[in-house]
């Protein structure tokens, strides 16, 4: 399966940014700018304003949480439960985002069973794995995607729900992005990993994004790899530049 034949899929993953003031110009951007139907968009804000952006946008734009618990209640300060995200009308979350594991130290385990509470609640997942710089001199980049990816693929039941993210965390918010070719080289690696671990169908079905400094500049030449299916963006999500990375299966 091609990637034209999956879904192109691109995710702006707000941060901790935002106000309604600034809002307001994002929502703008992404009302007018023209997104090409052939790409699937999701957008994840900070949660105080999920419920908002939700209502704002139109319905071909998707709404996601940053993250959420294992949990649907109890007694978890500051936390936000996957029945949660769903009540305010959001369709997905991300789990599993290199600033949630090596900020505030979330486990591969934890992962794991967070993006089996999230799916068998019905919520969709971006589901993100990648290596530190260290990880990537020593060799140990595959070891270290397929340690995390497997931690996750234990609690998934439905793959049609789940989009992976390969973030390499030297690429995140440095200005310093994988190449095209550095990309593929990983895709194709997970893409193997699920047809020897999962099935044949589910690698070919699944859709595989890249993470890690996405701009304008170079988003088509990410695109162009036959197992990189979009996007997933972090600072350039929040400016008119995010309508052009989502139109860069065109």
């Amino acid at each position: 399966m091609s990637v034209r034949e999956r879904k192109f899929f691109v995710g702006g993953n707000w941060k901790m940014n935002g106000s309604y003031e600034s809002i307001e110009a994002i929502l703008k951007f992404l009302t007018e700018g023209n997104i090409s139907h052939d790409t699937e968009v999701v957008v994840a804000p900070p949660s105080a304003y999920l419920a908002h952006v939700r209502q704002k946008l139109p319905n071909n734009i998707s709404v996601a949480a940053q993250n959420c618990y294992k949990c649907n209640k109890g007694a978890f300060t500051g936390e936000i439960s996957p029945s949660m995200v769903k009540d305010v009308g959001a369709e997905w979350v991300i789990l599993g985002h290199s600033e949630r594991r090596n900020v505030f130290g979330e486990s591969n385990e934890l992962i794991g069973e967070k993006v089996g509470a999230a799916l068998e609640e019905g919520l969709k997942v971006i589901a993100c794995i990648g290596e530190k710089l260290s990880e990537r001199e020593s060799g140990q980049t595959n070891s270290v995607v397929q340690e995390q990816l497997a931690a996750m693929a234990a609690h998934i039941k439905d793959w049609s729900r789940v989009v992976i993210a390969y973030e390499p965390v030297w690429a995140i918010g440095t200005g310093r992005t994988a190449t095209p070719e550095q990309a593929q080289e990983v895709h194709a690696f997970l893409r193997k990993w699920l047809s020897d671990n999962v099935s044949l169908s589910i690698s070919q079905q699944t859709r595989i994004i890249y993470g890690g400094s996405v701009n304008a500049a170079n988003c088509r030449d990410l695109a162009a790899q036959g197992d990189v299916d979009g996007s997933l963006v972090g600072g350039a999500s929040l400016k008119p530049d995010f309508v052009t990375i989502a139109n860069a299966c065109q």
